[in-house]
């Protein structure tokens, strides 16, 4: 019976080899284009999984005025391990801002490179978190001060293929230079967290050690992440709730002293990745929203390629009837008649999926690249079960309405030649077109609305001059010495307008910020300022408009006490702009009340991503500390030029530190970097769901032109035009691409409008967009089907009229 049943399907589908190819391709692409997806989702749901204890792990989180902050201050650690019994172990990670870049030098062998990642952390560090370990001990690799742990990647990058272990690597940061001793190497691959790691530091150590350990107090510097493992059989949810108690007890002085209050919360270590959202997170980290989008993306094609294949078995159903008919007659049961066409359903699938595997292993290098992964099917082999279980789920739905439906003709109506349920057929075959094209409409929408958004964000003023502006990273001492050397030189070539320097520039996350308030007030009414310490020509070099008063004087003596504010600080303030000149503001250092005096107002600028909107932002001179970043100006009609010439006077200034240089167009966009990649694979798919789509309608085209075939010969004979014909043919098709665009013109407008509102600043949805859809799902819809249609409107009526 099996192989009788084989045999029938194989039959069907060397017969009909057009409608088969349909079949077959559109599902192999539905599969390959899900499988695909799913291996994305998959990938992104295994973020610190792989930690031994991850579901005892969380990281400390602080909110401050409803903000929510993903560090903390120092002794906040060391507080947690003596006063809650619930933690076994605790650890801190630093992120030293301007530390973003590290060079690394190999003073043996003058090997030298600047490295991205670089993390100072507490001994404990890997009691907590799970490394496998090439080379050197986990358990005591940071247990001495000024040592590390290296990826294999920069292992191999600094040593080749020796063991590393107990070799020195210099370290050069803006303060200066430090040698680490190398107790150990951790393998990369496989390794994803949320903290995105090439190397470890002893946050013991020669450079920042003193510093760290003069953070006593509770409120100042929240940049040290804090993580807990507590012991098993801990309630997490107790223990947040004592937190309240536990930060009353150690930081209220501190927080009297300034009159604030904060508030600890509670993250697990699995979530952090997926579901963290909040600021001055370690690294870009991904989101369920896009999940959900993938996985909604991975389902509707798939859905698509399954309903051309419900429309076409049901669609051909005539041609199948009197086989019906035969098998029925013969003494087939209606059951075994729906195995048979199930059988078959299950074959096409799984040619499809043989397809598939072809389409994935083609495609999966270009999903690479627009996913900015390393995905590999290999590396997860419980997706190999999936896919044969999604594939087998694919043919079950596909098959199991063609097949009740074929099953369910009645003897007699199909050896006559007519079918008595074709209204339903047809009913439901037209609502399974609108669902397609409504989904692929959906699709067209939503890439439109995202392209529009980040166009906008491309394009949008933000308030600086953000062209043209190469950013020099400073990894040492020297170099900021050599500034005004540098400075003079590169000045000499007249394509170089201006230079500056700070210890920030826009786009770049902000670490330092200070809470003020305004003459005749106290800190009950204080404003918090985000600032950046900068060099004369700073404004002028940026581009930014100074509506009011002066810049910072360039006298290294004048101005200590001077600050810029931009208008949002100035309003919060209570001032004008247009006489905010002359005002001073205070803040508190312990009991001693200190001011500034407003000498500029420089107008609002987004120096953070459009996801947020404009907040107080200050200019001051530098106290103690020292630039990080080189900022020039460089005229666009020379521009390569200027960049050798940039590079030629920085090897003789700085010949011993290589140039690390960027531009601030691209470092501002990397702010969208989420957006944009999950725009580019919305796009990709898209087009595959409208091609599949396209599929389905091609194959009922061409099966309503032959069904229609005598009409369209009566027709022609009777003196009807081709073009009247066409039209005729055509409408049908049209009013389903008509209902399709207004179903998902409502729910288009509702997914777009929540996306948008993760931006402060965003594009309105205007109602051109969903005209504009409906005219390119008609034209795809006419293009699609043109052919067949108009190639039935020209045919010989003779040979259309002859009979069988």
């Amino acid at each position: 019976m099996i192989k009788n049943y084989f045999k029938i399907a194989w039959r069907n589908l060397i017969k009909n080899k057009f409608f088969s190819f349909i079949n077959i391709f559109g599902l192999a692409v539905g599969l390959a284009t899900c499988f695909l997806l799913m291996l994305y989702v998959f990938n992104e749901t295994t973020y610190d999984k792989h930690h031994t204890d991850v579901n005892r792990i969380y990281r400390i989180a602080l909110e401050v005025n409803g903000e929510k902050w993903a560090a903390g201050p120092a002794p906040l650690s060391q507080g947690l391990m003596s006063d809650m019994a619930e933690v076994e172990e605790t650890t801190r990670l630093l992120n030293f801002p301007t530390t973003d870049k590290f060079l690394l030098k190999n003073t043996k062998t003058d090997r030298k490179f600047y490295e991205t990642n670089g993390y100072y952390v507490d001994s404990t560090f890997f009691r907590i978190f799970s490394y496998d370990f090439k080379y050197g001990d986990k358990n005591t690799a940071l247990s001495q001060p000024n040592t590390m742990v290296i990826s294999d990647a920069v292992a191999q990058k600094m040593f080749g293929e020796e063991d590393p272990v107990d070799k020195l690597i210099t370290i050069e940061i803006p303060y200066g230079s430090f040698d680490y001793t190398v107790k150990g190497v951790f393998k990369q691959a496989g390794n994803k967290s949320h903290i995105d790691a090439n190397f470890f530091l002893s946050m013991r150590n020669d450079d920042l050690g003193q510093w760290v350990d003069g953070q006593t107090n509770w409120n100042n510097n929240n940049i040290f992440y804090t993580y807990v493992k507590l012991k098993e059989g801990s309630d997490p949810l107790a223990f947040e709730q004592k937190l309240p108690a536990f930060l009353e007890k150690n930081a209220s002085a501190d927080f009297q002293a300034v009159n604030i209050s904060k508030e600890l919360f509670i993250q697990p270590l699995k979530d952090i990745y997926l579901k963290s959202n909040i600021g001055n997170e370690i690294s870009s980290s991904g989101g369920t929203t896009y999940l959900y989008i993938f996985g909604s993306i991975a389902a509707f094609l798939l859905l698509i390629a399954c309903i051309n294949f419900m429309n076409l078995s049901t669609a051909s159903s005539e041609k199948r009837a009197r086989e019906v008919g035969v098998q029925k007659v013969m003494g087939a049961r209606k059951r075994s008649l729906i195995f048979q066409y199930l059988g078959e359903s299950m074959i096409i699938a799984f040619l499809a999926l043989l397809l598939a595997i072809l389409l994935i292993y083609l495609l999966l290098p270009v999903f690479n690249a627009f996913a900015q992964k390393e995905l590999d099917f290999l590396q997860y082999p419980v997706l190999i079960f999936w896919m044969i279980g999604l594939t087998m789920l694919t043919g079950l739905i596909s098959g199991l309405y063609p097949a009740f439906y074929l099953s369910s003709f009645k003897i007699t109506t199909v050896i006559k030649g007519a079918l008595t349920n074709n209204f339903s057929a047809k009913f439901i075959r037209k609502g399974l077109v609108v669902f397609q094209f409504a989904t692929s409409v959906c699709l067209i929408l939503m890439t439109v609305i995202m392209v529009r958004q980040l166009d906008f964000i491309e394009n949008r003023d933000l308030g600086f001059k953000k062209e043209q502006q190469m950013i020099l990273q400073l990894r040492n001492p020297e170099v900021v010495d050599n500034y005004s050397a540098f400075k003079n030189e590169v000045l000499k070539n007249p394509s170089i307008t201006s230079v500056s320097a700070g210890s920030t520039y826009p786009g770049f996350d902000l670490v330092q910020d200070m809470f003020f308030y305004s003459e005749g007030k106290s800190m009950e009414d204080k404003v918090l300022v985000y600032f950046a310490q900068v060099y004369e020509d700073y404004i002028e070099t940026l581009g930014y408009e100074l509506l009011y008063g002066r810049p910072l004087s360039p006298n290294p003596d004048a101005d200590q006490d001077a600050i810029v504010l931009n208008e949002t600080a100035v309003k919060q303030f209570g001032y004008e702009p247009e006489n905010a000149v002359g005002k001073k503001i205070y803040y508190e250092n312990g009991e001693e009340r200190l001011y500034s005096e407003i000498v500029g107002v420089i107008r609002d600028f987004n120096f953070k991503s459009l996801h947020q909107t404009i907040s107080p932002y200050a200019l001051t001179k530098f106290s103690g500390g020292q630039p990080s970043y080189f900022i020039l100006n460089i005229k666009e009609d020379d521009f390569e030029n200027a960049v050798a010439d940039i590079n030629t006077v920085w090897k003789n200034v700085n010949p011993e530190t290589p140039l690390q240089y960027s531009f601030l167009d691209q470092d501002f966009q990397m702010n969208y970097e989420k957006e944009q990649r999950t725009s580019d694979i919305i796009i990709s798919f898209t087009l595959i769901a409208i091609f599949i789509a396209c599929l389905g309608l091609l194959g009922l085209a061409s099966f309503t032109t032959e069904q229609r075939r005598k009409e369209v010969g009566i027709r022609r004979v009777l003196g009807s035009s081709v073009l009247e014909i066409t039209s005729l043919l055509s409408k049908d098709f049209i009013k389903l691409v008509l209902i399709a665009v207004a179903v998902a013109g409502p729910v288009s407008w509702y997914l777009g409008n929540r996306w948008l509102q993760d931006f402060a600043y965003r594009v309105d949805i205007s109602w051109w967009l969903f005209a504009g859809t409906a005219l390119v799902a008609l034209i795809i819809a006419l293009a699609t089907i043109s052919f067949q249609v108009i190639k039935a409107s020209i045919a010989n009526p003779v040979k259309s009229l002859r009979t069988e």
